[in-house]
């Protein structure tokens, strides 16, 4: 099949789309008005400008036409100049319907749930996990997101050893899927006399939210869940009920502990959606998994033991690695000032994949 005509389907699919808006049976199905919703915010720009490009072909023809035609001098080079703004819009909108047409991550739609552990550097470690954290959260708060922080395990320096966050909204896991891996941290912590610089690491994993039907999990059969009373640093209980529920999935030994709800049933809850994402990411990556070392040349897999990005605080810098890229400013980025980051990390993805569909034979 030929561009043109995919960027015909494409427009006559949207064309549908508008037309079942009408159905009686769209509007009394919130999960079919969702579906087509994403759908038509995903065709929409697409068609957009293949219809732009139309219009500025049929533009850059007259255009042509009128600069051979021509013997005044003046109006030629304005005939040349228009020629010159015609040819570049083109240009720009040829990339632009190129990149729409990639093929998209199913998940990029999706809701995230992030992990935040404390790695190799002790007390170093947790602290730098604690400004991880609220990296996240300021980040969340920029693009207007909800979080709900699912489970919160601190030090007693008020560090954090582990964070399950809940991020919910538009295009939540296709910016935050890069942030997978491990951070490292490089600065002379407070209880440092000697003034020597240490490294500690944190790790952070991203996973794109599952819903029930996506995972399929027999409770009587694959699940043990244990109940305890929930404890806090140096053993101090959190709440007098016993409330801390451990879920253990016995197909796959994977474990999710919760315990911040006073409620059983709500801390049962937040795990099931955890151990869900997490057998949803592992189904995904064993599918994928040819995929996603092509993914790993370019920009990193997000896989926990991948050092993505170093923090050094001395230097001002933040590097990261997959793309040998240096911001200044650090204090910001640990503000949540991403999107330089994140808008670089994915216009390179969005490179690399270009690159392999041009190198794509051609269909049909």
């Amino acid at each position: 099949m030929s561009l043109e005509d995919r960027l015909d389907e494409i427009e006559r699919r949207l064309q549908a789309i508008e037309a079942e808006w009408s159905e009686p049976a769209v509007a009394s199905d919130p999960d079919m008005s969702r579906r087509l919703g994403r759908e038509q915010a995903q065709l929409a720009p697409i068609v957009a400008n293949h219809r732009e490009l139309k219009e500025t072909r049929a533009q850059l023809t007259a255009a042509r036409k009128d600069f051979t035609s021509e013997t005044d001098p003046e109006i030629r080079e304005m005939a040349r100049d228009i020629i010159g703004e015609l040819e570049a819009r083109e240009v720009a909108l040829m990339e632009a319907l190129r990149v729409g047409l990639l093929p998209r991550d199913p998940n990029d739609d999706r809701n995230v749930i992030m992990e935040i552990r404390a790695g190799a550097g002790g007390d170093e470690a947790a602290l730098f996990g604690s400004e991880l954290f609220r990296m996240y959260l300021r980040y969340a708060e920029r693009r207007r997101w909800a979080v709900e922080t699912m489970s919160f395990t601190e030090t007693g320096i008020g560090g954090l050893r582990e964070a399950i966050l809940q991020i919910n909204g538009d295009g939540a896991y296709s910016r935050l899927k890069f942030e997978g891996g491990v951070h490292r941290v490089q600065r002379i912590p407070a209880t440092e006399s000697s003034g020597r610089i240490h490294t500690s690491t944190v790790t952070v994993a991203v996973l794109p939210e599952a819903d029930e039907v996506d995972v399929q999990i027999d409770e009587v059969r694959d699940l043990r869940i244990d109940i305890k009373r929930a404890s806090g640093p140096g053993g101090q209980s959190v709440n007098t009920t016993d409330s801390a529920v451990r879920i253990t999935h016995l197909p796959t030994g994977l474990v999710v502990e919760i315990q911040d709800e006073k409620s059983q049933h709500k801390n049962k809850a937040k795990a099931m959606a955890v151990l869900r994402s997490r057998l949803l990411e592992l189904a995904q990556r064993e599918a994928h998994e040819e995929e996603a070392a092509a993914r790993r040349v370019m920009v990193g897999s997000g896989d926990r033991s991948e050092k993505i990005r170093t923090y050094n605080v001395p230097q001002d810098r933040v590097t990261d690695h997959r793309i040998g890229m240096d911001l200044h400013n650090l204090p910001n980025v640990l503000d949540g000032d991403l999107d330089k980051l994140l808008d670089a990390l994915i216009q390179t993805d969005q490179a690399r994949r270009l690159a392999n569909l041009d190198g794509d034979p051609p269909s049909g």
